[in-house]
């Protein structure tokens, strides 16, 4: 993308200072634009665009000079920075022979030369995928399907949001064919802005929710950000809506283009699933079976998700199955560690429908030895965290595990529920409780002995995945 292109597309004027940066990049094309993006100036490589975010911490205008150091070639900066003259950076640009495009608001700049850029590509065919959980998995599974047959771009890991899907979408080359994209939210108006950024073709809604319930303050608010991942539909895109979830009519409604309701009801090639506990489950898809690595039904969920969204984009039968068989568990996310003990991590979000399904799964898991279930708090819950970690305490409270081990602030109200249920052998379910990561580890380690199957289910800001080694073992997969 040249400068001229990042500067019109931004809204901003380009500074070269007049300096020697002004000859080095006023000739051949190859000189006179960017060949990858940075918001971190430590990432920053030889030919990125430097973006100056401004943080509740830290302002990255500060990092500019570090930016040009490092070899970006060009950096978009906001007037404020401009006329700070304790930031100096005119004289940073001057210096280093670097150019500055001046923005109004450079994240704003950010996702509108991210739009600019993948509308250099009119044939690629862009999915958009959003929901309070399985975003992630199910993105990996679609692009997984996808693959095998077409050239696709997807987001790394989980960068979703509203720097993140932008960073994305600058990776788009031409070789693409297809671009599938997860788009996250931490705030109202943030879906609305990810869907200009993207204006998919295609457009699934994974579930409704309570992620972020703590910030958008209901179940219908939380169905209306979702629903702006449609909002630049034309009439010829397509929304994949959950025919099972009850917001289907909400989200359906007034939608300018193709609606698709779909479930397991409306994959004509699935023949039939069959649990393998942990080790995931088999799929018969249109007469040949396929396993799925991911256990639990949330999971197989998620699949028939990305199975929707590849048949959309034009997937065989063929590469259903070989794409299935071929996704593996990301970090935090379902994943299977074995050692000492038998782990299921899955800590990298937690709600209240995702932690009563992963323990609903851990019960139904038969296991010859002992059940430990080890559960973080559910954070961003806002006014419902009290009731929400109520009721977990109730499940756990009659579940199947010989030992609940809670952890957090946000846990205590669950942990008040210790001794009001009983499993159904009539033995009580011994909880135990603390606030505290060093303490955890220290009554895990006691506790856990070879054999045990433990879940660990929590909240990233928890970070549970700490008390891995003293589980498994040190090396241990």
């Amino acid at each position: 993308m040249s400068f001229q292109e990042l500067a019109f597309a931004s809204r901003g004027h380009l500074y070269t200072g007049g300096g020697q940066g002004t000859a080095a990049r006023s000739g051949e094309p190859e000189n006179n634009g960017f060949s990858s993006v940075a918001i971190d100036s430590r990432e920053a490589v030889a030919g990125s665009l430097f973006v100056a975010l401004r943080g509740e911490s830290l302002d990255g205008h500060r990092f500019v000079g570090d930016a040009f150091a490092n070899g970006a070639v060009v950096a978009l900066v906001d007037e404020k920075a401009m006329a700070d003259s304790s930031l100096a950076l005119a004289a940073v640009a001057e210096k280093t022979g670097a150019i500055l495009v001046v923005v109004e608001n450079t994240l704003r700049a950010f996702q509108d030369a991210a739009k600019a850029y993948l509308e250099k590509f009119p044939a690629l065919l862009r999915i958009g995928i959003t929901g309070s959980s399985g975003k992630t998995t199910t993105k990996e599974i679609a692009a997984a399907i996808i693959a095998q047959e077409k050239q696709v771009a997807t987001n790394k890991g989980n960068l979703n949001s509203e720097t993140g899907l932008p960073l994305s979408v600058f990776g788009v080359r031409a070789h693409h064919e297809v671009g599938v994209f997860e788009a996250a939210m931490s705030k109202a108006g943030e879906m609305a802005d990810l869907a200009r950024v993207l204006n998919p073709h295609i457009a699934l809604i994974t579930n409704i929710g309570s992620a972020h319930i703590g910030i958008l303050g209901s179940r219908d608010a939380i169905a209306h950000e979702k629903k702006q991942l449609f909002c630049e539909f034309s009439g010829k895109n397509t929304a994949y809506i959950p025919s099972a979830d009850a917001y289907r009519d909400f989200l359906a409604e007034g939608v300018r283009g193709k609606i698709v309701f779909y479930g397991a009801e409306t994959l004509a090639a699935l023949k039939g699933v069959r649990s393998l506990s942990i080790d995931g489950t088999e799929i018969d898809w249109g007469g040949e079976k396929t396993r799925l690595a991911l256990p639990g039904k949330f999971n197989l969920a998620n699949a028939l998700a990305g199975v929707a969204l590849a048949l959309e984009a034009g997937a065989s039968d063929d590469a259903v199955r070989r794409g299935i068989s071929q996704v593996k568990p990301l970090f935090g996310r379902g994943e299977i560690l074995k050692g000492k003990t038998t782990v299921i991590r899955d800590c990298y979000n937690s709600n209240p429908e995702s932690a009563a399904a992963a323990v609903e799964f851990c019960d139904s898991v038969e296991w010859p030895g002992r059940k430990v279930y080890v559960l973080g708090s559910m954070l961003e819950l806002g006014e419902t965290s009290d009731a929400s970690h109520a009721e977990l305490g109730k499940q756990l409270s009659n579940c199947g595990a010989d030992m609940v081990f809670l952890f957090g602030e946000e846990m205590r109200p669950a942990a008040e529920e210790d001794g009001a249920g009983m499993q159904k052998s009539g033995k009580k379910i011994p909880f135990f409780y603390t606030a505290n990561m060093a303490e955890l580890s220290q009554e895990l380690g006691k506790f856990v002995q070879s054999g045990d199957l433990v879940l660990l289910k929590g909240s990233r800001g928890c970070a549970l995945e700490t008390v891995t080694d003293i589980l498994i073992g040190e090396g241990a997969k």
